[in-house]
C-alpha cells in the first residue's frame, strides 16, 4: 500500500500509547470508536495506524526544561497516501501540520513507499554530475565563500572571485544574504563572474564554478532562474527554507533551467534545533532536500563556530548519500572550517563531500590565494596518507595556515 510512515519523538506525562493513537486519528479520520460500524468500514482505508512504540529513558534536560517528568518514546504512524496529494506541502501538513504546535513532539523521520518516492525528482546532477562538470573524481571538492561584499561594487566582487579561483578552489558561492542590488545586480554578477572564471581557467587550467544567489519574490523565481541559465550560470544558491521545499522542487523540475541547485540551511535552525519539537536535521537537511532536488546541501559542521552535534551531521550526510532511487547529494559541512580540520572532515565525511570555508580562505596570511592553496595541500596530504605537519614542511601556504589555526590530525 502506498503510504508515508512518520516517526516522532513523543513526550507525555501519562499514556504514550493513548497519545500516539490520538495523533493517528487526529491527523486522519478524526475519531473512531464512536463511529458506527458501517462508517468504520468506509473510513478504514483512510485511518492512520500506530505501527510501533519504542519507549526510551527519560531525558533529564527535557524534564528540567518543563519542570516535570515526561515519558519518552519513538512512535511510528503510517498515513495512507489516499489521504493526500503527492507533494511536500500536503505530506508535511498531513504528518506534522497542526501537530507541530504541540510543543512536545519532534518529527524524526518520514519513510516513503516506493510509489510515493517516484513522485519526486531527486537531484538533476548530484555528486557524479557535479564531478563531471569539474573533471574532479578522486578527492573532496573545495569551496569558498564571498566575504564582506555587501555595499561593494562589481569590480570588488569579481576581483575577490578571481583570487579565490587562483587559489585552486572548485566552487565559490555568493553570501546567502547578498540579494539583488544596484551595485552587484544578479545578471551582471553572472556575466562578470563567468568571464573572470574563464580567464582563470585559460591561465591555470583550474575550473571553478560560481553559485549565484537566486532571490526575489517567489512567483518571479522561475523566470529569473531561466535567465540565469541563458546567461551561462554555473550553479544556483537557494535559501530553500525561507521559500519552501516545493519551490525547490519546481526549480529542479523545470527543463528550461537545468542548473545545479545549492541548498542553504538559513532558517532551518528555527525548525530543527530543539531536542523536543520541530523536525530533525537529518530529515530536513538530508532526506527532504535530496528528494526535492538539491545537488548540494550545506549544514553546520561538528567542529566550527556554529556546530551541530557530530551524530546529527553524520545522519544528514547519510541521508544525502545512501542508496536510493535518487542521485546522491553533496554533503557540505560548513562554518568555522580551516585547513587544519581537513583530516577530520575527510575521516568523518569521506571523499564525497565538499570542504567549505569563508574565513579559513580569506583569513590566510597570503589572502584568498594562499587560503585556497592551503586547503588543496591539506586534501592532497590526507589522500597521500601524510600528516599535515609533514606536508607543511614542503608547502608554505599550508605551513602558514597551521601556524595560524593549528592542525587536527587523525590517528590511523
Amino acid at each position: 500500500m502506498s503510504q508515508v510512515v512518520a516517526t516522532y519523538l513523543l513526550h507525555d506525562e501519562k499514556d504514550l500509547a493513548k497519545k500516539a493513537e490520538g495523533i493517528a486519528l487526529g491527523l486522519t479520520v478524526g475519531s473512531w470508536t464512536d463511529l458506527p460500524q458501517l462508517e468504520q468500514e468506509q473510513l478504514k482505508k483512510h485511518k492512520g495506524i500506530v505501527e510501533r512504540i519504542d519507549e526510551l529513558d527519560e531525558d533529564e534536560r527535557v524534564n528540567a526544561y518543563f519542570g516535570k517528568r515526561l515519558k519518552r518514546a519513538l512512535v511510528s504512524i503510517s498515513y495512507p497516501s489516499i489521504n493526500f496529494s503527492s507533494d511536500f506541502p500536503a505530506i508535511l501538513t498531513t504528518t506534522f501540520g497542526k501537530l507541530s504546535l504541540d510543543g512536545t513532539i519532534k518529527l524524526i523521520d518520514l519513510t516513503f513507499s516506493d510509489e510515493l518516492k517516484r513522485q519526486f525528482p531527486g537531484p538533476r546532477f548530484g555528486i557524479d554530475g557535479i564531478r563531471e562538470k569539474l573533471g574532479v573524481f578522486d578527492r573532496p571538492l573545495v569551496m569558498s565563500i564571498f566575504k564582506a561584499v555587501i555595499g561593494r561594487d562589481l569590480h570588488y566582487m569579481t576581483e575577490q572571485l578571481k583570487q579565490q579561483a587562483l587559489g585552486g578552489v572548485d566552487l565559490v558561492k555568493d553570501d546567502e544574504i547578498l540579494f539583488d542590488n544596484d551595485l552587484t545586480p544578479f545578471e551582471k554578477r553572472i556575466v562578470a563572474g563567468k568571464k573572470v572564471l574563464q580567464d582563470v581557467y585559460e591561465q591555470t587550467g583550474q575550473r571553478t564554478l560560481y553559485a549565484v544567489n537566486l532571490t526575489g519574490k517567489t512567483l518571479e523565481l522561475k523566470e529569473k532562474a531561466k535567465r540565469a541559465a541563458e546567461l551561462g550560470a554555473d550553479v544556483l544558491l537557494f535559501n530553500v527554507f525561507t521559500y519552501g521545499l516545493d519551490v525547490l522542487q519546481a526549480l529542479r523540475e523545470d527543463d528550461d533551467i537545468r542548473l545545479p541547485i545549492m541548498a542553504h540551511p538559513s532558517f532551518s535552525g528555527a525548525i530543527a534545533s530543539s531536542h523536543v519539537y520541530g523536525v530533525s536535521y537529518a530529515l530536513l537537511l538530508g532526506k527532504l532536500l535530496r528528494m526535492a532536488g538539491a545537488d548540494f546541501s550545506l549544514f553546520p559542521s561538528p567542529y566550527g563556530s556554529v556546530a551541530l552535534e557530530k551524530e546529527q551531521t553524520l545522519a544528514i550526510a547519510y541521508e544525502l548519500t545512501k542508496e536510493e532511487p535518487f542521485a546522491r547529494t553533496f554533503p557540505v559541512p560548513s562554518a568555522g572550517i580551516h585547513p587544519g580540520l581537513v583530516p577530520l572532515l575527510m575521516h568523518d565525511f569521506g571523499v564525497d563531500c565538499i570542504i567549505n570555508a569563508g574565513g579559513g580562505v580569506h583569513g590566510h596570511p597570503d589572502g584568498a590565494i594562499g587560503g585556497g592553496q592551503a586547503f588543496r595541500a591539506a586534501v592532497a596530504a590526507v589522500l597521500a596518507g601524510r600528516s599535515l605537519h609533514e606536508a607543511a614542511e614542503e608547502n608554505e601556504p599550508l605551513k602558514k595556515a597551521i601556524a595560524l589555526w593549528g592542525a587536527h590530525e587523525v590517528k590511523k
